[in-house]
């Protein structure tokens, strides 16, 4: 096993905790909640969900650029090196990482108020701008995998 291997390996993994929990939680978790939980539960819910999966996001943000400038060296000799998929990656992080931000701290702030004063329509409000911040997100993380998966092409 090479050095590149582990490292590889931690950055892949960081990239599917991050767009894989997004996709589940736009496609799987959202539907399911809005079709079982009323407005106050849904949104204690997502406050705890957030909160859960935030933690793990951390880390991919961390890893992520870690793992991926260890590949660069490992692989390319630095970023001077880098085909020209690496360097759309790393754009694509920068903005999916400021979508995360805008979350954490703009949004999720504006929904753990609205909770603890139990004004659910604001609650509700800011779940749906959440959902498109989210939303735009996952696109942009799947749009990372897809060029990841075409890059032999590149």
């Amino acid at each position: 096993m090479t050095a590149f291997a582990p490292v590889y390996a931690l950055h892949v993994l960081a990239a599917l905790v991050w767009v894989g929990g997004m996709f589940f939680a736009w496609m799987i978790l959202r539907p399911a909640a809005v079709t079982a939980l009323e407005a106050p539960a849904r949104l204690k819910l997502w406050s705890e969900v957030f909160r859960r999966f935030f933690v793990w996001v951390w880390a991919a943000v961390v890893v992520l650029p870690v793992t991926g400038i260890g590949m660069l060296q490992l692989s390319f000799n630095g970023v001077a090196g880098a085909p020209r998929y690496v360097q759309v990656m790393m754009g694509l992080y920068v903005a999916m990482l400021a979508l995360f931000l805008r979350v954490q701290a703009l949004q999720l702030p504006e929904l753990r108020r609205a909770i603890e004063a139990s004004d659910w329509p604001a609650g509700g409000a800011v779940l749906g701008r959440i959902r498109r911040t989210v939303g735009s997100n996952l696109l942009l993380g799947l749009a990372l995998v897809a060029i990841v998966a075409a890059r032999p092409h590149w």
